[in-house]
């Protein structure tokens, strides 16, 4: 098979992008692996990610961020592009926005194939992925003030749930914390980027019989 079928795929099983609207409600959480947890009753702030799908002669990968370490907060994590939408934008549109901003990716490049789950932060957020395909690799250059590194994970490493795990931390107060967690050689998937990921895989091949098979064939 070629990425054509991976293509197929996702726009067969993502939110088409133009039907966003601020009304959208969280489908996963980071409260999914901590329904004990205590969670708040508040307005969440609307926010927006690229996952930038890239073709590859020998596979598609995923455009990914390390924080950096100069931020006020999540310094050094492992991110999308992504973050607030400004009054008036649509998901798609801050998703595209804070790309360019972050990475100097450019939007002509990039076509939008479809949103994923909302996915309400612990912080407060309700996040909007949205799927960008790019049929070449991209010229990138991170912004300093907001971006360590980028690089590239392959689409068959994350869409392979025997690199899903449950990891935790045990804060100085209160119960346990449960996340998941997709470690890619040196770096340290996982929070709120591992969620998506997961909820992406489960979106795309939770009905599959042999999940791992079709995201192997969608990778050929």
């Amino acid at each position: 098979m070629s990425c054509d079928s991976l293509k197929k795929r996702l726009l067969a099983h993502l939110d088409p992008v133009e039907t966003w609207t601020a009304e959208r409600t969280a489908t996963r959480s980071d409260y999914d692996l901590n329904p004990g947890a205590a969670r708040p009753t508040r307005e969440l702030r609307p926010a927006a990610v690229l996952i930038p799908i890239i073709m590859h002669d020998d596979g598609p990968t995923v455009l990914m961020t390390r924080r950096s370490d100069s931020l006020a907060s999540h310094t050094g994590q492992i991110a999308f592009p992504g973050g607030r939408l400004d009054p008036g934008e649509t998901a798609g549109q801050a998703a595209l926005r804070e790309a360019f901003e972050e990475v100097s990716l450019d939007p002509g490049v990039v076509e939008l194939l479809g949103m994923g789950d909302p996915y309400e932060t612990g912080t407060g957020f309700l996040v909007t992925p949205v799927v960008g395909w790019l049929t070449t690799p991209p010229q990138v250059k991170p912004s300093p003030d907001e971006v360590a590194e980028v690089f590239e994970a392959p689409w068959d490493f994350l869409m392979d749930p025997a690199n899903h795990r449950r990891d935790y931390y045990d804060p100085e107060e209160g119960p346990r914390r449960w996340f998941w967690a997709m470690p890619y050689r040196e770096r340290y998937i996982w929070g709120v980027t591992a969620g998506i990921l997961k909820g992406l895989f489960v979106r795309l091949y939770g009905d599959e019989a042999e999940p791992l098979s079709a995201a192997a064939e969608d990778a050929a």
